[in-house]
């Protein structure tokens, strides 16, 4: 028998008990999720957007208008990537580790790993963070081990201000 695909995820020539288990397993089984990239830009500070996620994985849509995250750091709760889609930026390792990375560069940072990077671009940085979590686990510490929290100053957190009518990405 065919197993082609058809509408709705019917396949050719199905029978009813086919089409029943088809729809009881579909009916257990979740929704994919669809997104789109836009951000605004920034005169100053940083946002993060989250732009798609399920338990274990997330997206997040991120921009700087200078700076970056400063604080040393880790996320003992994940493996993650960044990845730039505008301006340029240098990763930084706590072994005198140095990378400048543009346009389509990135870097996959292991769950412990430490890093801080710094923006480098005159035009506002905008990083694609896709991030692999261990549910229910939360720890982002700086290199003493001590709690660094993603909005402190320790971490380059300044006041954000937005651009007006500027927008990196697709159109609504």
């Amino acid at each position: 028998m065919s197993l082609d695909l058809v509408d709705r995820g019917a396949v050719a020539n199905e029978t009813e008990e086919m089409r029943k288990k088809r729809e009881a397993i579909l009916a257990n089984t979740p929704m994919p999720s669809f997104f789109k990239l836009r951000a605004q830009m920034l005169k100053q500070g940083r946002s993060n957007q989250t732009v798609a996620k399920t338990d274990h994985l997330h997206l997040n849509l991120k921009v700087y208008a200078g700076g970056g995250e400063n604080g040393l750091h880790n996320h003992s709760d994940e493996d993650h990537v960044h990845l730039i889609l505008q301006g340029s930026a240098v990763f930084y390792g706590p072994r005198g580790e140095e990378r400048h990375c543009s346009l389509y560069e990135g870097i996959l940072l292991p769950k412990d790993c430490f890093y801080r990077f710094q923006a480098t671009s005159e035009e506002p940085l905008v990083l694609l963070r896709i991030s692999a979590k261990v549910p229910g686990v939360k720890s982002r510490t700086n290199i003493y081990g001590d709690p660094i929290p993603n909005a402190s100053k320790a971490n380059g957190q300044v006041p954000m201000v937005p651009i007006e009518g500027q927008f990196w990405g697709a159109d609504e």
